[in-house]
């Protein structure tokens, strides 16, 4: 398929998103949120893709968030059913995606981030949630997951204030897992040649487990993981059995 605003390439068994309005520092208008909210439809649906990257066309943004002028302009700020990006909201994906944060990541463009399952960042990237500087709020999931992956003390620092951070400051706060002085992408692509060389049955029902087990106790999320779907589906499959013969010859 063709996009207006997205680039869409397929490695073998990795799916690549970049977002393309490097003019409007990637932020995402109405049509470019349907468009990545298809694109995570099929890639979800796809039994051949197995891990996804999602960035940023430039080197200025990730994503800067919602776009402004077609808010100003009365477009409001609607987002597809399955969330900013057509992945803040998108809570079935058990397939792993990696955010490859090229530039500036703000408000819902950092959420979108927070979405993502690996966080690899630019040096010069940066992060915010400026919302309470116009009058708005982090409703793309940034309340509910910085406070998570932060703390209280830090998160309420960032979302109350609508400060910025530095990739580095990101790393040692723990929501960024790398930093990288080179091609942030490349750096996406070997943290995705690591998951995709184990069982994608594995990297699933884990992935599950875990987002699932954020609201549980840990005895009942250890009591309660055995009946999780794609844990299932792995205890049952061929790969259950194959991958321990195959350690043990």
């Amino acid at each position: 398929m063709s996009y207006k605003y997205l680039l869409v390439s397929r490695e073998d068994r990795l799916t690549v998103v970049t977002i393309n309005r490097p003019e409007a520092f990637n932020s995402l208008n109405a049509e470019a949120h349907l468009e990545l909210e298809a694109v995570f439809d099929n890639f979800a649906a796809d039994t051949d893709q197995w891990v996804a990257i999602l960035t940023g066309a430039g080197s200025k943004a990730f994503c800067a968030g919602h776009d402004l002028k077609q808010q100003a302009s009365g477009g409001g700020l609607t987002t597809p059913k399955a969330g900013f990006a057509g992945l803040a909201s998108r809570a079935d994906l058990v397939k792993p995606v990696i955010a490859a944060v090229n530039g500036a990541a703000m408000g819902g463009g950092f959420e979108a981030a927070l979405a993502c399952d690996i966080l690899v960042a630019a040096e010069h990237a940066t992060f915010a949630l400026p919302e309470p500087k116009v009058g708005l709020a982090a409703l793309a999931g940034g309340i509910q997951r910085l406070p998570r992956e932060l703390g209280l003390k830090q998160a309420m620092g960032m979302m109350l204030t609508g400060r910025a951070v530095t990739a580095q400051q990101g790393y040692a706060m723990g929501f960024v897992n790398e930093v990288v002085s080179g091609d942030v992408l490349e750096a996406a692509r070997r943290w995705a040649a690591d998951i995709l060389a184990c069982s994608p049955l594995s990297v699933r029902a884990t992935k599950e487990a875990i987002l699932k087990g954020l609201t549980e106790t840990a005895s009942d999320g250890m009591r309660d993981e055995w009946n999780y779907p794609s844990m299932k589906a792995m205890l049952e499959s061929e790969d259950a059995v194959e991958g321990p013969e195959r350690h043990l010859r």
